[in-house]
């Protein structure tokens, strides 16, 4: 059988992996609705209470976020108490993010939910394909892909 070199827009790898990212937070936002906060704030939470206080733009990279999405993602956890902008502890023109007691409460009460939502997905999706599917991804985010279009066509 021969083998296509060039696919077509319907064989997109940008947009299957977009319309499943969104169909899962459509789905994990569901689980997290009772807590009061979505996948985003919560996946924040989750980074910051695992690796401590950072600046914005190092959670941006641990996110794989530009800083200006992770800005905006931010601005409800500190309006509600959840997060602290601090001046950064190592430089002092920066500011680090940290978790508050409020937070800390809050990642708690959600953590609830995502485990339902955890174990939900993988009943649907099958235990072995869950744990082959996050492997992969994280194989994604961690390779270089480069930016100029030119290289691709070496």
């Amino acid at each position: 059988m021969a083998r296509r070199t060039h696919s077509g827009p319907e064989d997109c790898n940008c947009l299957a992996v977009r319309q499943a990212a969104r169909h899962i937070t459509q789905f994990y936002d569901q689980f997290l609705a009772p807590s009061g906060l979505r996948t985003t704030q919560f996946s924040i939470l989750a980074k910051l209470r695992r690796l401590g206080p950072m600046t914005i733009n190092a959670l941006a990279a641990e996110m794989v976020m530009d800083r200006t999405t992770l800005g905006r993602n931010i601005l409800p956890l500190e309006r509600d108490g959840l997060i602290a902008v601090e001046q950064g502890s190592r430089d002092r023109r920066s500011k680090e993010l940290r978790v508050t007691e409020a937070g800390e409460a809050r990642f708690r009460a959600g953590t609830k939910g995502w485990v339902q939502a955890q174990r939900q997905f993988e009943k649907a999706f099958g235990a072995k394909r869950t744990t082959d599917m996050r492997a992969i991804l994280h194989a994604v985010t961690a390779i270089e892909l480069g930016t100029q279009a030119a290289s691709a066509e070496k």
